[in-house]
């Protein structure tokens, strides 16, 4: 189902976003995070979400319009967050390059840059699960769901699917060790 299908995807942006602030604690203390992971992290960012994720919320979107513009008008305008986000990952792509090419930039700059981002990020995933998903479970109808299904791509998640695309595949394999860490930890 499509609104499964969400849910997983914001578990999935859960997970990275709390592999990209365990990176920034990294770089808090003044060591050096992995900068491949993070990379990897805002590649995905600009990829999977803007094609994939974004659009299908785009299309239950305007469906909970039609059906309950009340519920709609409760949880705002998804457009204008979904460009917000992008904005605040552009400069998260600037600041880490800047640090990468060792240009002039306040560290606790990047820190409330990166952190912003994340804490957006949550914001609007919890204010998508509490509000939006809920409300169009309710007001769309099955003939919604099948039209938002054929117009929607299937595209796979190309980090957390098993046909994962070459670019994500070293911050996957990180991914991958941080669960088994963590695993090893609770034992």
């Amino acid at each position: 189902m499509i609104i499964e299908r969400l849910s997983r995807e914001h578990r999935n942006i859960e997970t990275l976003l709390g592999i990209l602030e365990h990176e920034l604690e990294i770089f808090d203390r003044g060591d050096r995070p992995d900068y491949e992971v993070i990379r990897g992290i805002i590649s995905y960012f600009q990829l999977y979400p803007e094609l994939y994720h974004h659009p299908l919320e785009d299309l239950v979107f305007a469906r909970l319009r039609l059906r309950d513009p009340a519920a709609a008008a409760k949880v705002g305008n998804l457009a204008l967050e979904h460009q917000k986000g992008v904005e605040r990952l552009r400069r998260v792509a600037q600041a880490v390059d800047a640090v990468l090419a060792d240009r002039e930039i306040l560290r606790q700059d990047v820190d409330r840059i990166v952190r912003d981002f994340i804490e957006s990020e949550r914001r609007h995933i919890m204010m998508e699960d509490r509000d939006f998903f809920p409300a169009a479970l309710k007001a769309l109808q099955p003939q919604d769901w099948t039209e938002i299904a054929s117009a929607s791509t299937s595209q796979e998640d190309p980090l957390f699917s098993e046909a994962a695309e070459e670019t994500f595949d070293e911050l996957r394999a990180r991914i991958l060790g941080l669960e088994q860490e963590a695993e090893a930890d609770r034992r």
